[in-house]
């Protein structure tokens, strides 16, 4: 079978392709296994610290799930201005935990719901002047960002592979055995495998893997026995309290969020083999402002890009901004049908650490591969290797910013972030030699 665009663009299918029915559910599916726990961990955590009851907590779950999706659509299809109109999946995240968990400590959820919606005019105002945003992110930046959401983000894969972080049973031969058995699968498939078995390597992986552990006692089936069938979110039903102190402990999480949202949606126009100008990256961090609307109004939090889809991309070849619309509408599916949603949460987490493997190390990999078309001179070689070496020292130690105060813990928080903003600061304050510049020019007119 011959993959559809791939002699032209190495691509099965491009952003503008639109796939049969079947072949989007399926792809979408993927990108809905990849971004699934982070969706529903952010309302879980959130839930657990400030005491809900597990009515309360099921309901923001679907809640988070329901608004993931529609603001998924939202971003991937566009509606007018709004919109990047690539394959770009939304989500809860992290960044919002703390001033979320802060806020709720004092006006509860109808706190956290005012300052969501608040804050997010802010990130919407920002979308307004991407522009002079995006002339800071020349190819060093942009390599750089890319390759830290791969090399950030492996160590959750790592986790996940080992049974999950705090698991009884992590790093036994059992969860690792497993996790690895799922990766051979899909590298495998990935390589080998024609049309359909090449491009849905990782949701055929992640089947197996969750079929074997079905014998073996690892799947948890109890959330699906507790979950309803059918549950519509209200709206505004915990109510609103706006609350200016409230927003100012969220102002710093949609900065951060802004930024990663840009370096995202580069990242997935580098691997969609397309170009990410101001006006389609402002239309996509507009659309995370009003995403988070979306999600505080029915009854969740803030919603931004999720940077572990970008993977899938690069390893499946499939760029189709209508395969993440279809995983859109899975998404309001599965908000809607809290059973349906139990049943992928029950997925376990060595399986999800088989694919997560491969996945981050793909986006790191793109990011090295922007990298190589970069002139490497010690000014350019100095902001790459400070950069990741900020960045991953903050993942893999985050006590280092433990004392901090609290603003600037949530913007260094993130590697992610860290490392963004660290490539920035210095492609801005280290200037090129005169001999650089010179050598650049000599090598573009050759």
């Amino acid at each position: 079978m011959i993959k559809k665009n791939e002699n032209n663009s190495g691509l099965t299918y491009k952003v503008d392709d639109n796939p049969s029915l079947p072949k989007k559910i399926l792809f979408g599916l993927q990108h809905i296994f990849a971004a699934f726990s982070g969706i529903v961990v952010v309302p879980l955590v959130i839930a657990g610290t400030l005491g809900f009851d597990s009515a309360m907590t099921t309901a923001l779950i679907s809640a988070s799930i329901l608004a993931s999706g529609i603001a998924t659509i939202v971003q991937a299809r566009g509606i007018g201005k709004v919109g990047s109109r690539v394959a770009c999946i939304m989500g809860t995240d992290f960044t919002f935990v703390s001033p979320a968990i802060s806020v709720g400590q004092t006006l509860g959820m109808a706190g956290i719901v005012g300052a969501t919606i608040l804050g997010s005019f802010f990130e919407i105002i920002l979308s307004y002047f991407i522009k002079p945003l995006m002339k800071l992110f020349p190819p060093i930046v942009t390599g750089t960002v890319v390759c830290l959401i791969g090399l950030t983000l492996l160590p959750v894969s790592i986790d996940w592979a080992a049974g999950g972080s705090g698991a009884a049973d992590y790093g036994s031969l059992r969860n690792l055995s497993i996790a690895m058995l799922v990766m051979i699968i899909t590298l495998i498939l990935n390589r080998y495998g024609k049309g359909m078995l090449s491009s849905a390597s990782i949701l055929i992986g992640m089947t197996i893997g969750y079929l074997i552990c079905i014998p073996l006692g690892m799947v948890d089936f109890s959330a699906i026995k507790e979950a309803s069938w059918f549950s519509i979110p209200k709206i505004f039903q915990y109510g609103v309290v706006f609350d200016w102190k409230a927003v100012l402990a969220f102002i710093p999480a949609y900065f951060v969020t802004t930024i990663e949202t840009v370096g995202c949606l580069k990242a997935i126009g580098e691997t969609s083999n397309i170009e990410m100008d101001e006006k389609k990256v402002g239309s996509g961090v507009l659309a995370d402002g009003v995403g988070s609307i979306i999600g505080a109004t029915v009854g969740s939090f803030s919603n931004t890009s999720f940077s572990q889809n970008v993977g899938l991309i690069s390893l499946t070849k499939v760029a189709s901004k209508y395969v993440a619309v279809m995983a859109g509408i899975i998404l309001v599916i599965l908000g809607l049908f809290p059973k349906l949603a139990g049943l992928i949460n029950g997925i376990p987490q060595p399986v999800l650490g088989g694919v997560g493997i491969v996945m981050f190390g793909t986006v790191a990999a793109a990011g090295i591969k922007t990298l190589s078309r970069v002139k490497l001179t010690d000014r350019n070689l100095l902001i790459i290797a400070t950069s990741i070496a900020l960045g991953l020292g903050v993942t893999f130690r985050p006590e280092v910013i433990s004392e901090l105060p609290e603003g600037l813990q949530m913007i260094f928080a993130s590697g992610i972030s860290t490392g963004t903003i660290v490539a920035l600061v210095l492609n801005l304050v280290l200037k090129e030699s005169k001999e650089e510049i010179l050598e650049n020019t000599e090598e573009g007119i050759a």
